[in-house]
């Protein structure tokens, strides 16, 4: 299955005025065509929808300045290499792609083409007409991992995942040291499921990890499988990337839900303006960027209390969910006390910390 949907939607507006004799009439300024590659569908839930929700946003608050297209459900690699080439034949001025495996592409199309501008999401590569953002994820996951460790009552935790990438391994280690900072006994079990979006092997894994003790999942996937699995065994669940509440409303505790919307609008309003430049974004809870969506009724006030007391933490700069000492799971240490964790560091993170169970795979 491989849908593709484009020019789906244009900004709304536009008046039909007929000059009256003796004015001349200005000329219609031609709106900004821009963009969007998704690697899964848009759905209701999940990274693709938040991001169309975003660019829906963006729409809105610059109506008659720009008319956007998507494409989703684009497979990382030859195939999103054409996908970009095609927008940008079309006249698309500035192009959002957003998932890690569109680097290359999007940095190979980016050279092609050095009038448009390109942003790339989660990735690093930046050229004089491509842009990268992402969100500190890593933020949210901790805050995740408060909840997980105090509403626990096995002990264990249940970690769906798609891809060994540092950005994945580091939501898996931050929400690991958020639980065991408030519950030192915690454990974390993964399962991979080689895909960003797959709902049956989502699904699949999420049992496995019931079936192996845990009472509380969450996921670095795109849909709400893991929720819907959580629900149907009565345990808890956290959702990623978006609220999903209303596919587990008793099991979803939380959500770490990213905000894209406020950036698209500055960057394609940049672009408007001649001021665009490429950039390395990487913002947080400070900066809008990552939210925790409203809590179940379960959580009892003295749990959310601690966590909004760490997540006010975060942002006044008083706590880094990676701060020494920092051990691997192999004892190993990896952050001396009192020292944080550079970006530089974080962006290359490559090992389970202490609190994870099992071996991280190759291919990250």
């Amino acid at each position: 299955m491989n849908r593709r949907t484009t020019l789906l939607a244009a900004v709304a507006g536009v008046a039909l005025v007929l000059p009256s004799a003796g004015f001349a009439q200005a000329p219609a300024q031609t709106p900004l065509k821009i963009g969007f590659v998704y690697v899964s569908p848009v759905g209701d839930a999940g990274w693709t929808s938040q991001h169309d929700m975003a660019r829906k946003q963006m729409e809105h608050n610059l109506a008659g300045k720009v008319v956007t297209q998507f494409v989703e459900n684009v497979p990382e690699g030859p195939d999103a290499e054409r996908v970009i080439r095609e927008l940008a034949q079309k006249g698309d001025g500035l192009i959002f792609t957003t998932s890690f495996g569109y680097m290359n592409p999007t940095l190979k199309v980016a050279q092609q083409f050095p009038n448009v501008k390109f942003e790339h999401a989660t990735g690093y590569k930046t050229a004089a007409n491509l842009g990268t953002y992402n969100a500190r994820f890593y933020e949210g996951r901790y805050l995740a991992g408060i909840v997980a460790g105090r509403m626990t009552k096995t002990n264990v935790a249940g970690y769906v995942a798609a891809f060994p990438i540092p950005e994945v391994v580091m939501g898996i280690n931050a929400f690991t040291r958020g639980m065991r900072s408030v519950n030192p006994g915690a454990i974390v079990k993964v399962v991979w499921t080689s895909s960003w979006y797959d709902p049956g092997k989502e699904r699949q894994a999420s049992e496995t990890l019931v079936s192996q003790g845990a009472d509380v999942l969450t996921h670095h996937t795109d849909s709400t499988a893991t929720m819907q699995a959580a629900e149907a065994k009565h345990v808890y669940a956290i959702a990623y990337h978006s609220d999903m509440s209303k596919y587990g409303p008793h099991a979803q505790l939380t959500a770490v839900t990213h905000v894209w919307d406020a950036y698209y609008t500055r960057v394609a309003q940049s672009v408007l303006d001649g001021t665009w430049k490429p950039d390395h974004v990487w913002g947080g809870i400070k900066d809008g960027m990552i939210r925790m969506a409203p809590f179940n009724d379960a959580v009892p006030q003295d749990v959310r209390a601690q966590m909004l007391k760490a997540q006010a933490d975060i942002v006044s700069g008083k706590l880094h969910p990676f701060t020494g000492p920092m051990k691997d799971n192999e004892g190993k240490l990896r952050l001396a006390g009192g020292t944080t964790m550079t970006d530089d560091a974080l962006n290359k993170m490559d090992y389970y910390v202490e609190g994870v169970q099992g071996k991280l795979p190759s291919g990250g």
